[in-house]
């Protein structure tokens, strides 16, 4: 991914990010409308997408935090911004329609923590997490392990946070989503860059019941957790091998236009191929939708495209005439 531009990293780590969002939200039961999650990352990292989506505040909520965890990477991990990212994912103080504590640590009062999974009435009780009293020394414990510098490499901090957390389980809901945003943060300082090309979380919610069934034999086990890492590692090692089919549309995209500028074509034709690899680009190209959209004449759209048909760039379609249409390659040859 280095050798892509800045335009390239930043459409490959829009997709990812979006990804992680969606994925991480669905292994809680709750579905994200991926349009508004995707338009609401792209307008705060000032990315520019095809057509405007409404997003609502849940939405809003989630991508704040997961931006702030993996943008702010170097940041150090307090208090204070896991209460700001709590509040952040429960902007009406309420799970459902039952009130919680927001931007604070569980009470007493909330009853038992239970890491559950499965539907309402078919419950499964993974673990119970530690007393709410408990609360206040175990993350102070916790924060000021996750910021140390030395002693523990990174890829394996993020594991152990990702475990730890969970194992405390502070707040009264959204510990699921909080712990792999921190796992996200852990991660973007292991790779010492803010663009995300893997996600995690999609791999996590593919993998569900092998996730849940891993937290649940380590609450039931002892403290060594050499069995919670290996897995943890086989999980990350198999959303960096996946990693290749989200990406492929964008690699193509570099490709292409690796190609395409060894012998550059004219800004009407570069304003065509831009428009067909965007999102939401619908059919074929024909002389009339080109003359149209370059605002040219059919006779120097059809000159255009007879142009980049001799290149390789425009494969024409079965069928002829007025039908006439073509499209980019499915690959890019020499």
């Amino acid at each position: 991914m280095e050798g892509l531009g800045f335009e390239l990293k930043q459409e490959a780590s829009l997709g990812t990010l979006t990804s992680d969002v969606v994925k991480s939200s669905a292994i809680e039961g709750e579905n994200l409308n991926p349009q508004e999650v995707r338009s609401s990352i792209a307008r705060r990292l000032g990315i520019d997408i095809a057509g405007t989506t409404s997003v609502n505040q849940d939405v809003e909520g989630v991508v704040e935090m997961m931006l702030d965890a993996t943008q702010q990477f170097t940041e150090p991990l307090t208090e204070e911004r896991l209460f700001d990212w709590h509040a952040a994912l429960f902007p009406t103080g309420r799970s459902g329609t039952h009130r919680i504590t927001v931007g604070g640590w569980r009470s007493a009062e909330s009853g038992p923590m239970q890491v559950v999974s499965g539907p309402i009435g078919r419950e499964k009780v993974h673990f119970a997490a530690p007393d709410a009293k408990r609360l206040a020394h175990e993350m102070t414990e916790f924060l000021a392990w996750f910021d140390k510098e030395e002693g523990v490499d990174p890829v394996l901090r993020a594991g152990i946070a990702h475990l730890w957390f969970v194992t405390i389980h502070p707040f009264e809901d959204g510990n699921g989503r909080i712990a792999r945003a921190i796992t996200d943060k852990a991660l973007a300082r292991a790779d010492g860059i803010p663009y995300r090309f893997y996600s995690l979380s999609s791999q996590i919610e593919s993998e569900r019941k092998d996730y849940y069934d891993q937290l649940e034999k380590q609450q039931r086990g002892t403290p060594e957790i050499t069995d919670w890492l290996e897995w943890f590692l086989d999980c990350l090692g198999r959303a960096i091998a996946s990693a290749e089919n989200t990406l492929s549309v964008v690699l193509f995209k570099a490709q292409l236009w690796e190609k395409i500028n060894r012998h550059p074509v004219n800004e009407r034709q570069r304003l065509i191929i831009n428009r067909m690899l965007k999102d939401g680009f619908k059919g074929y190209m024909n002389t009339s939708k080109y003359a149209k959209l370059a605002k040219c004449s059919t006779d120097t759209a059809l000159r255009d495209i007879q142009y980049l048909k001799s290149r390789g760039i425009f494969i024409q379609n079965p069928g002829g005439g007025r039908s006439t249409s073509y499209r980019l390659p499915d690959t890019i040859s020499e």
